[in-house]
């Protein structure tokens, strides 16, 4: 393995194997393997053809790579966010063929054939979405972080119907947090797009 194949993921995960396997009393390190012969098994790569806002790439990618890593790590899309990484935040929303997903949770291995559309693909060139612009002006958004997935799930609540009243509007946007608390925002902006 060269010094070009490490990743951020592989770092971190030797350091924190290693910090507590140096942490364990002498008599438990004799239980376990000399970690210096320790042989890593080769990453399996699989080339993908995706298309990602209307573009198309084509990309070799570890076959367990998910959706979000790929466009963040291998396509320089970095507007999905990495919240949790386990489903629960929903700052990584993305839409395949016009539905949202959590990127986190879609492997990448999944999507060839697919249209993927992210945060990036959104506006029309210079134009802004109309749901990015009733996020500006309704002050959908604080710290910002979340903002990308809230806009991607709130294009899909709007897409979907499910805009009836403010109840149905939070239920339907339930799966994506906003730790700053501009929920009243959030829902202003999708009430403004379902009425236009």
């Amino acid at each position: 393995m060269t010094k070009h194949q490490y990743s951020r993921r592989f770092f971190l995960r030797s350091s924190v194997a290693f910090t507590a396997l140096a942490a364990l009393p002498a008599g438990v390190k004799a239980f376990y393997v000399d970690v210096e012969n320790v042989v890593l098994p080769p990453k399996q790569t699989l080339p993908l053809k995706i298309k990602v806002n209307k573009r198309e790439y084509e990309v070799l990618a570890d076959s367990r790579t998910t959706l979000l890593d790929l466009l963040r790590e291998n396509l320089g899309l970095t507007g999905s966010k990495k919240g949790c990484d386990h489903g629960q935040c929903g700052a990584c929303t993305v839409h395949i063929n016009g539905e949202r997903v959590l990127s986190c949770l879609t492997l990448a291995a999944m999507v060839p054939g697919q249209e993927v559309t992210t945060i990036e693909g959104l506006a029309e060139g210079n134009e802004l979405h109309p749901m990015q612009q009733a996020f500006i002006e309704c002050d959908g958004f604080q710290c910002g972080y979340c903002t990308p997935g809230q806009i991607m799930a709130a294009v899909a609540c709007v897409k979907e119907g499910r805009t009836g009243s403010v109840e149905e509007i939070k239920e339907f946007m339930s799966g994506n947090l906003c730790r700053c608390g501009a929920y009243n925002g959030i829902v202003q902006s999708i009430q403004k797009v379902a009425a236009q």
